[in-house]
């Protein structure tokens, strides 16, 4: 099984898992982090991103769990965008990506999705569903008193972008999740001029913010390769 794991992931990958959890842990010591919840998500983040640059439904699994523990941590900053938009959204939309990624395996393997595109409708689908989201998770938020309301409501919209190209298995969604990193830094530097342990939470969607972006190339280089074409 070991053989399997050390063969399934290419030197890059892991090179960049592995020093995608030193930076981790190395952040998570240096600011005396006593959060253990923080750690947690963040190894399983950033796992569930190399899984999910593979195209692997096993992302999805992980994405549920790392969704449950960093709503708990939001809770505490009283970043209850980032609360609701985890745990009210991305957490149910994993599972139903789960599931859509377990029908539509890549010639049969479970380990590889099949890369989905979109219908011409859909893109106008996307910008209506997005601007709705939007409008009423502001107000949403608002009510509850959260803090730093407008990066945390763009924070929704891109989450929302995120998860629903996921579910339709679109390389995008990768790209999506990118920019939602830059709002999270964005938001817990912020976060972090309050209490400096949340530092470690900086250095974590830094990580990801990596690690999105190579998935986005991933995904990009599997359609070529799903679809036959020869620069892949």
């Amino acid at each position: 099984m070991l053989k399997r794991l050390n063969n399934y992931f290419t030197i890059f990958e892991k090179i960049l898992w592995t020093s995608s959890v030193a930076l981790i842990l190395l952040s998570y010591f240096l600011f005396a982090s006593t959060d253990g919840l923080t750690l947690a998500a963040s190894v399983i983040g950033v796992t569930a991103l190399i899984l999910g640059a593979k195209g692997n439904p096993l992302s999805q699994i992980l994405m549920i769990v790392f969704s449950i523990i960093y709503g708990i941590i939001s809770y505490t900053f009283e970043y209850y965008g980032e609360m609701i938009t985890y745990l009210g959204m991305s957490m149910p939309m994993a599972a139903f990506s789960l599931v859509s990624w377990l029908r539509n395996p890549y010639k049969g393997k479970k380990s590889e999705v099949e890369v989905g595109s979109l219908k011409k409708y859909e893109y106008l689908l996307i910008f209506f569903l997005t601007l709705f989201v939007t409008v009423i998770f502001y107000f949403i938020l608002k009510v509850f008193g959260t803090a730093n309301l407008i990066p945390s409501t763009v924070s929704v919209t891109t989450s929302f972008l995120a998860v629903y190209l996921t579910f339709r298995r679109n390389p995008y969604f990768a790209l999506a999740y990118a920019l939602n990193d830059v709002v999270l830094i964005i938001l817990w530097i912020l976060a972090a001029m309050t209490n400096i342990s949340y530092v470690s939470v900086i250095i974590c969607f830094l990580v990801f913010l990596a690690n999105d972006i190579y998935g986005f190339v991933s995904w990009q280089k599997m359609k070529k390769r799903q679809e036959g074409r020869t620069d892949a």
